[in-house]
């Protein structure tokens, strides 16, 4: 079954091909800096040296989306001779509200459902949207799937969920926690049961890239999760502050004279690790942190110390601990980080060997000490395989039903 997954972005669409059930996907790829000269890059995964890469026009995703369906379809490189090849496209969809705990089939009723959900994600959701129905035009005989980031956490309780605000507006304006990088924990989580043999009954999952999360799952389901409301909250992340007193924001609109949308650009995109290392790129805070550089060195205490503190709350949420999972960019690549968050932390179990940690691997391995009564573990994520495994699995359940 020929299931393309496709991860749009405010400027860029990420893609892969799926022959399903074969995990390796056929094909991959992504363009970025939709909106002028965009950057494409494209892998056929089965032959070797096909990598392209090219920059050309794309004003827009819809310029975009027809450069994709042109290189698989072309006649030397191509891997469908047509869009009609592609059985099913499945779509990641930032925000699912309440209304959406699973994968869901795209109908008329859903779109209108996922149109309602603009305000929750309106930096997110109006894209994928339009990436959505793009696809319906380029792939007319294609069931669409949604897939929502915040559908792995619609099992946290609703003591977790709730803000300490008047119930209304949660009643009214539907203002909770949502949580994002679902999609991502949950893979990851699913493929450190498998390595491990079975599914640990409380873990910490911490993704850590330009976003970061850090999430706690109980017996396979998620009970809490660092992203709030909006993807602000919780960590300390490339370029956004992650949690902060709100107290600041209102110093910043009625002493600095800040307006809503500064105060917004401020902690969204100038903040973090940029804001306080001068790069959100952890490759160049390495070499400024090996040169000794103080204000860095600040900069990554701090990154470190708030997942510290979380996977320390998340703990006594679960009242336990028996598995924590690093995944994404620099979850997966950067033992430096690892090895700082897992410094000290002996008194809850966490005790990592340092040998291991230095090892460099594509596949999930563990990093924890023999001595360790917490397993370490670092599981490389795949938020388009989770995709096209969900659309998969809905389709057999819609063909043998």
């Amino acid at each position: 079954m020929k299931i393309f997954v496709i991860n749009s972005g405010s400027s860029s669409i990420k893609y892969q091909l799926f022959d399903m059930p074969d995990p390796k996907p056929v094909c991959l790829g992504q363009i970025e800096k939709i909106g002028g000269q965009a950057e494409i890059k494209h892998t056929v995964t089965q032959i070797a040296g096909t990598e392209l890469k090219k920059t050309t026009e794309a004003s827009d995703h819809k310029a975009a989306m027809e450069e994709i369906l042109k290189l698989l379809t072309d006649k030397q490189s191509g891997v469908i001779s047509s869009a009609n090849e592609i059985e099913v496209v499945g779509h990641r969809i930032v925000h699912g509200g309440e209304d959406f705990a699973d994968a869901t089939e795209i109908d008329e009723p859903i779109k209108n459902k996922i149109r309602s959900l603009f305000s929750l994600a309106p930096l997110h959701n109006p894209v994928n949207f339009e990436c959505l129905e793009l696809a319906e035009k380029s792939f007319p005989a294609a069931t669409q799937i949604a897939v929502f980031d915040t559908a792995f956490h619609q099992t946290i309780p609703a003591h977790a969920y709730r803000y300490a605000i008047p119930e209304k507006f949660y009643n009214d304006d539907h203002i909770r926690v949502y949580g994002f990088h679902g999609t991502s924990h949950k893979f990851v989580v699913k493929k450190a049961a498998e390595f491990l043999g079975q599914m640990p009954g409380k873990i910490v999952s911490v993704h850590l890239g330009n976003g970061c999360s850090i999430t706690a799952v109980k017996d396979g389901r998620s009970v809490d999760t660092s992203m709030g409301f909006g993807p602000l909250a919780g960590l300390i992340m490339g370029t956004r502050s992650g949690d902060i007193d709100p107290s600041v924001i209102f110093h910043l609109a009625d002493k600095l004279k800040m307006d809503i949308h500064a105060i917004s650009d401020l902690l969204n995109k100038q903040s973090g690790m940029k804001g306080l290392a001068g790069s959100n790129d952890m490759r160049d805070i390495r070499k400024k942190f090996d040169a000794g550089d103080k204000k860095v060195a600040l900069a990554v205490t701090m990154y470190v110390y708030r997942i510290k503190k979380y996977i320390g709350s998340y703990a006594a949420a679960m009242n336990g601990l028996d598995a924590v999972l690093f995944t994404a960019g620099v979850g997966e690549n950067d033992q430096l980080i690892r090895r700082l968050v897992c410094e000290e932390m002996n008194f809850l179990g966490m005790i990592l060997d340092q040998e291991k940690n230095l090892g460099q691997d594509t596949r999930t391995r563990e990093i924890h000490s023999m001595q360790s009564s917490v397993k370490i573990l670092v599981v490389p994520t795949n938020e388009e395989i989770e995709i096209a495994e969900q659309c998969y699995k809905i389709v057999l359940d819609k063909s043998n039903n």
